[in-house]
């Protein structure tokens, strides 16, 4: 079982049921995600509220400027944000040389609760 920590706005989305791709760095932690793996997305800031999800695929990217270009983008994040916006979101949290380094994974889930 895998914990993943949203803001709001994010949780919200998934627990609509709209977004169904979480991206990440595929570093250690995400190279042990296997199909039918749990994740729990907790929110933000207290973390009282979760939405437990089942993995339903994995799919590697070298970086996420390529991984974007399969995906749309309610599924990744926020509607009224372009591809480009979210991609230099992810900056923020993952630099490009972590991106080259581990490559990047795209995780499809389905709501288990």
């Amino acid at each position: 079982m895998f914990t993943c920590h949203l803001d709001e706005d994010v949780f919200e989305v998934i627990k609509k049921g709209i977004k169904t791709v979480e991206v990440r760095v595929n570093d250690e932690k995400r190279r042990k995600m296997k199909v039918g793996d749990e994740i729990i997305f907790l929110k933000r800031p207290l973390e009282e509220e979760k939405i437990v999800t089942k993995i339903v695929e994995l799919k590697t990217y070298n970086n996420f400027d390529e991984l974007v270009k399969y995906y749309d983008i309610k599924e990744l994040y926020l509607e009224d944000y372009t591809k480009e916006e979210f991609v230099q979101l992810l900056g923020r949290f993952y630099s490009r040389e972590e991106q080259e380094k581990y490559g990047v994974v795209a995780i499809r889930f389905e709501k288990v609760i």
